[in-house]
Formats: C-alpha cells, sequence, structure tokens
C-alpha cells in the first residue's frame, strides 16, 4: 500500500456543511438526551487519519454513535461503509445517507471483480480516510456477536500500517431495534479498545479482531 496522500486544503463544501450542522444541531443532542449514549475509552480513538473502526452492529444508531465520537470537523473524513442495496435504495435515500453520513457505499450481493468492495475499502484508506466497518456485515437482531467477514481481515494485510480500533456498542439495539424507527429512551454505551495491527493469515486475524470485540464485554 502507498502512503496516504495528504489532507486536502481547507475549504468546505456544502454538503460537509450541512453535515456538520445536522450532526451538531439534531443528531448529537438525540444520542446525549434521548439514548444517553456514553463513552469508555476515549483515550484509545485515534487522533490522526486513517483508520479502521470496527464494531458490532445491532441498530441503524450505530454509525451516527461511532461518528458522534469525534470532532466535527474530521466528520468529512470517515467513511461508513454501508450496503449500497440498502442505503442507495432510492435516490433520497442515497443523498440523505452520502449528505449526513458520507457513507462508502459498497455491494453485499452478486459480488464480482467490478464491484468488488475490497478495493473500494482499500483506495479510501490510500486517500486518507477513516473506515468505520461493521465486520459482522449486518445488522444482528439480540445482544450477541455475530462471525466476522474475511474483508476486515483482507484489509489488514494489505494496509499493515493502519491501525484497527475494535468498539463494543451496547444497548443501541434495544434503543432502536431493527425494524423501528423511533428511538425509545435507554441509555447505551460506547466502549472502545486499544488500536491493533493484527498480522497472520486471514482466520487469525479474524480471531485477533473478533476476539478484542468481544473481551471489551467482559
Amino acid at each position: 500500500m502507498t502512503t496516504p496522500a495528504p489532507a486536502p486544503a481547507p475549504g468546505w463544501t456544502l454538503r460537509q456543511i450541512v453535515q456538520v450542522v445536522c450532526h451538531l444541531l439534531v443528531l448529537r443532542p438525540l444520542l446525549l438526551f434521548l439514548v444517553g449514549l456514553r463513552l469508555q475509552g476515549r483515550e484509545h480513538l485515534p487522533r490522526t487519519d486513517p483508520f479502521i473502526l470496527i464494531a458490532n452492529h445491532s441498530s441503524h444508531l450505530d454509525a451516527v454513535s461511532l461518528l458522534s465520537l469525534f470532532p466535527l470537523h474530521r466528520l468529512r473524513r470517515i467513511r461508513p461503509v454501508a450496503a449500497a442495496d440498502y442505503f442507495e435504495r432510492t435516490a433520497l435515500v442515497s443523498v440523505l445517507s452520502r449528505t449526513l453520513f458520507n457513507i462508502l457505499p459498497i455491494a453485499r450481493h452478486d459480488v464480482s471483480a467490478d464491484n468488488d468492495p475490497r478495493p473500494l475499502m482499500l483506495a479510501a484508506l490510500e486517500r486518507g480516510e477513516s473506515l468505520i466497518l461493521f465486520p459482522e456485515g449486518t445488522r444482528g437482531s439480540g445482544p450477541g456477536i455475530g462471525r466476522f467477514k474475511s474483508g476486515v481481515a483482507w484489509l489488514a494485510q494489505h494496509a499493515p500500517e493502519i491501525p484497527i480500533v475494535p468498539v463494543l456498542l451496547v444497548n443501541l439495539g434495544r434503543s432502536l431495534p431493527k425494524g423501528e424507527l423511533i428511538p425509545v429512551p435507554m441509555f447505551a454505551e460506547v466502549r472502545v479498545g486499544a488500536p491493533r495491527r493484527p498480522r497472520g493469515t486471514v482466520d487469525e486475524i479474524l480471531a485477533e479482531l473478533e476476539g478484542a470485540v468481544r473481551k471489551l464485554g467482559e
């Protein structure tokens, strides 16, 4: 992997301004006062880009909760990896997802050499962007953590210098369960672990990273 590109010159696009305003005035107050989001392990959050943040996935609140951990001025360089078939299912959903969350849409069905998500994620890292990745591949229906898919291990092998930060999300699935649209008050927590740079085979890397996330629940 090549050295990440330097950050672009200062300057904000209209989309980036809308994103910051929405997070400042709507999304972050919602997480603070309705969900009661708490953070454990703030010292482990990367202060520079790029990085890969991996977490369990149980709610539509997951990505916005993880974005809320970072200063507003960094949001334009942090990209949640999201399923294109869901977050680009209509033009309106696509515009909102890209504007408010700066998603990196990837294919999860009928994957071929032309739409393989791994090179797209690697290219984002090479541009100096950071990724929020849910290695389970889909939202779970309970507090348990599913087995991780191999994409994150492939990234670890092809971008070994990029830190991978394990995160456990607690109670977000109860605050906004799958299929619901309105969050309910529920104290939720984000637990951040120490960054890792795993080495080895795909299976060894997956075991280390999955274990790191699970350990945060002990």
